[in-house]
């Protein structure tokens, strides 16, 4: 009876999942991205007007505007990678880790975007035009162009920043190579915005 009641629970378990992505099969485990910094015991900050940091969700392009992780196979062509899928969509995923890295790393309060109203200090947006596996080099790239912008718009700055890790195609490599080049992406950002006035 009690083998029968875990059968039935795992199954509804696999049902509800599947019921998240559409019914579509999903793989037994699913991707994310966390963030390697390391976390202090607690964060309690205050900021002067204008000096908090807003960080929007990034644009991506329709390649990435799913689940699934991208392998590019040419210049022109999109596969995807096997047995391999996010939790969520990677750009809200990319999201989560830049505020968690930049809450970790640097002496900013990180606001989300429906906080924005509380201060409207600096702004963080972007476009993530690359998250995935390039088979023709053996990498995942990820590849991030950021703006950040003062209150009003009266200065804006933008930069490129790219990572890329070797993995082998599989979903055993290409997940965590994903994750580390996620990473040193986010403490690249954070370390771009930490100084700023």
């Amino acid at each position: 009876m009690m083998r029968t009641s875990r059968r039935l629970l795992i199954a509804l378990g696999t049902l509800s999942l599947a019921a998240c992505f559409g019914g579509k099969k999903v793989p037994p485990t699913l991707l994310t991205l966390t963030s390697v910094a390391p976390a202090p015991a607690s964060i309690a900050r205050s900021a002067a007007p204008g000096e908090a940091l807003t960080i929007d969700v990034p644009v991506i392009p329709k390649e990435l505007s799913t689940t699934r992780v991208p392998a590019l196979v040419g210049p022109t062509a999109v596969a995807y990678v096997t047995n391999l899928q996010w939790v969520e969509s990677p750009d809200k995923l990319f999201q989560n880790l830049l505020q968690e890295t930049t809450k970790r790393t640097t002496s900013r309060v990180v606001l989300d975007p429906r906080q924005a109203t509380l201060d409207p200090g600096l702004n963080l947006s972007g476009t993530l035009s690359r998250f995935g596996y390039d088979t023709q080099t053996g990498a995942v790239v990820v590849r991030y162009d950021g703006a950040l912008s003062s209150a009003g718009g009266t200065r804006v700055e933008t930069r490129r920043f790219e990572a890329s890790v070797p993995a082998d195609g599989t979903a055993a490599t290409v997940g965590p190579a994903l994750n580390a080049a996620a990473n040193q992406v986010a403490a690249e950002v954070a370390n771009w915005i930490g100084g700023r006035p």
